[in-house]
């Protein structure tokens, strides 16, 4: 006899069996469902939510992260022209800093020496040697060590100049790393676009905001964009550029930073931003009509407060994982069999 005949002729026990089987497998969901049962209750009673399990945190801190991303405000605006100033942006990068430092404690001490001595020996040549003071001129040439000195000398300058000069050089055009983050700058008639092949390819347009809304906001007029370049601070970043129709130039002189984007080619380089701040520059190539109205606005902000950042574009942030697609049903040829089998 099969076990089909047996179901039935005795249904009674098949009943039984069933609810013996309920009755362990119901603690099981129960249990499962509680905190969801309890959390449900206790908001419907006005009460606060019973605290979530410990796995539960990650995710519920990470849901809000998208939605708490806001722009930076005027008071974190750090790289910006100084009216009536004489001296550089203050540098907010490694390659500035070591610039700067070049050329204030290296390149202007020697030039304001070098300019001294020629004044002097000019002036001390035009009083000591003048046609008053010496009526019949001097015919003595061919100076060995004069001739010597003022060869020397100027050799020594320039090696001295030139160690620091090939090592900026260097830091400048330096290949960036492999896992640095890349931001592709492209160059519009006359706006950017700046599109992040690592986290979507997504691509964000700027355009200059008018004057009133940019004092509205408390930002430089001509200079402040409806939509920054959000880029993290501390980690390098690969900065592509090309033109999409003329050579424009990408250019933020408080990261001493300038790039041209020319159309049909990519141009690389690394940028690196020690400090979250606000950084303006613009246009540094004649494009056409509207050149000096396509200004360049960066947002450096801490790796979380980016990533946060992508999301809210729809992107995904570099190295986490794109959510999986929904596995497809099982066949439901061995549920049939087995429903088959069990009616035999």
């Amino acid at each position: 006899m099969n076990f089909g005949d047996i179901a039935r002729k005795r249904l009674s026990f098949l009943a039984i069996l069933v609810a013996a089987l309920t009755v362990f497998a119901v603690p099981q969901g129960t249990f499962a469902a509680a905190p969801a049962a309890d959390a449900q209750a206790a908001v419907t009673a006005g009460q606060p939510a019973p605290a979530a399990s410990a796995a539960e945190p990650a995710a519920a801190d990470a849901a809000p992260a998208a939605e708490a991303y806001t722009p930076l405000g005027p008071e974190w605006i750090k790289g910006q022209p100084t009216p009536a100033g004489i001296d550089f942006q203050k540098q907010y990068s490694p390659t500035g800093r070591y610039a700067y430092g070049m050329h204030t404690y290296l390149l202007v001490p020697v030039m304001t020496a070098v300019s001294l001595l020629v004044l002097g020996l000019l002036l001390w040549v035009i009083v000591r040697y003048n046609r008053r003071r010496n009526p019949v001129p001097s015919k003595t040439s061919h100076n060995t060590f004069i001739e010597i000195v003022w060869t020397v000398i100027p050799v020594l300058i320039l090696v001295v100049i030139a160690v620091p000069s090939i090592t900026l050089l260097s830091r400048q055009f330096k290949s960036p790393p492999e896992d640095a983050l890349t931001v592709k700058v492209t160059g519009y008639q006359w706006y950017w676009g700046y599109s992040y092949p690592d986290n979507g390819g997504f691509e964000v347009i700027s355009n200059m905001l008018p004057d009133e809304e940019a004092v509205r906001r408390g930002e430089p007029a001509q200079l402040a964009a409806d939509n920054r370049m959000v880029v993290p601070v501390g980690v390098p970043i690969r900065i592509q550029t090309t033109g999409a129709d003329v050579i424009h130039s990408f250019a933020v002189p408080s990261l001493w930073f300038k790039l041209d984007a020319v159309p049909g080619r990519i141009n690389e380089k690394v940028m690196l931003i020690e400090e979250p701040g606000i950084y303006y520059g613009q246009c540094s190539e004649l494009c056409g009509a509207r050149h000096g109205y396509m200004p360049i606005a960066v947002e450096a902000v801490p790796m979380e407060r980016f990533q946060a950042w992508i999301r809210s574009q729809g992107g995904t942030p570099k190295g986490e994982a794109e959510p999986a697609a929904a596995a497809p049903a099982e066949p439901a040829a061995p549920a049939a069999e087995a429903a088959a089998d069990t009616g035999a």
